[in-house]
């Protein structure tokens, strides 16, 4: 019988990578239990193992772009850990309207000084938009994605706008102060309500914390940056037929949201346990059968491979700041993540996960839509 060790060694040998090597994606193991650990749960025991300090890498988003590139994790695809997070997925609704804060409790509230410390001067937590161009900032980068959402959206002073899972008000406070339009955001988050709340202070915006399924009202715009992975695909057909129902006849609606090639019931179960409990990244598919009859599809724009330097501009600010977020956080969690930063980068480069802007009207844009970019 081959050995954990020899099996997992020669598992990323395939992907070009090393066990003690000192190339980039190399990697070093301190301790033997790694490899069953890995065995037996996984990209979630892989995670796990990382946060207990038994195996470091030279550069991790280097690791996981070789990694993924070579289709690694199906070697080892059917593992206690995919098999009860498959399982959960289909007994139990993870998004249902009962369990729509938890994300919020887990993740957004974290604290708003470690946001404040890792994102740009805006506080976007969501893909910069480069445009090809290495030299931006990422407050440049942030401020062109929020212009071009205004523009794909054709904003209009006056227009009221509904923003699902609108952050700390980073787009609300934008489109008020450059468009002139009112904006009701949403979130599930108290501590990014309040801080929003503070944010937007002066402009004719509205934060509430509030279930997207809880708003009846109609809007001449609708627009949704990086809410959707939170969805659930049990509950895609419910998150349009709300933006339907909220979006006037003549209404664009602007989707922005993180998309896997596949369709999948589950996410990733480190990223499920960790960082996004009852997160799930939607395919083309799923999106397409979640909008039909509802909506037209008038402009679909991917540029996903802006998420890698998003995120590597983020964790350079999250590590420069360690110093004084350290004593509140804990090692651990400096772990936890610089490895969710990283692997994610790692996960845009290697083009595995994509990131989507898409354009929808209720009955066709007459005489057609005009993309923008």
């Amino acid at each position: 019988m081959v050995s954990a060790r020899v099996f997992v060694t020669e598992l990323l040998e395939k992907a070009d990578i090393q066990i003690g090597g000192n190339r980039p994606q190399d990697i070093t193991v301190y301790d033997e239990r790694f490899f069953n650990r890995v065995i037996r749960y996984g990209t979630l025991g892989l995670g796990e193992a990382y946060m207990d300090g038994w195996w470091d890498a030279n550069a991790l988003d280097a690791f996981i772009n070789k990694a993924l590139s070579a289709h690694v994790e199906r070697g080892i695809a059917i593992n206690l850990a995919s098999v009860l997070t498959l399982a959960k997925a289909f007994l139990f609704n993870l998004q249902s309207r009962e369990r729509a804060f938890t994300v919020g409790e887990v993740h957004y509230d974290l604290g708003n000084d470690l946001y404040e410390a890792m994102l740009d001067k805006r506080m976007v937590y969501t893909c910069g938009y480069w445009g090809g161009s290495p030299q931006k900032t990422l407050d440049e980068a942030q401020e062109a994605k929020l212009e071009l959402v205004c523009k794909k959206m054709g904003l209009q002073k006056g227009d009221h706008i509904l923003d699902i899972g609108c952050g700390w008000g980073s787009f609300a406070k934008y489109a008020a102060e450059k468009y002139g339009v009112s904006v009701v955001g949403l979130t599930v988050s108290k501590e990014q309500a309040v801080l929003a709340r503070e944010l937007c202070k002066g402009f004719p915006i509205e934060i509430r914390v509030q279930d997207y399924r809880e708003v009846n009202e109609q809007f001449d715009r609708i627009v949704s940056l990086g809410m959707f992975e939170h969805v659930g695909v049990k509950n895609h057909r419910t998150y349009f037929e709300v933006a339907n129902r909220c979006l006037k006849d003549d209404g664009l609606f602007l989707l922005h949201t993180i998309g896997y090639p596949i369709s999948c019931l589950t996410s990733d179960p480190w990223i499920n346990k960790y960082i996004f409990p009852g997160g799930l990244l939607p395919s083309i598919a799923q999106l397409g059968k979640a909008t039909e009859r509802l909506f037209i599809v008038e402009d679909l724009h991917n540029f996903g491979a802006d998420y890698d330097k998003t995120l590597m501009a983020w964790f350079k600010n999250f590590d420069r700041a360690w110093p004084r977020l350290k004593g509140k956080y804990g090692e651990r969690f400096y772990r936890m993540w610089k490895y969710y930063l990283l692997i994610c980068a790692g996960a845009f480069r290697a083009r595995d996960t994509q990131l989507w802007q898409i354009v929808l009207s209720k009955g066709g844009v007459p005489g057609g839509y005009q993309s923008v970019r």
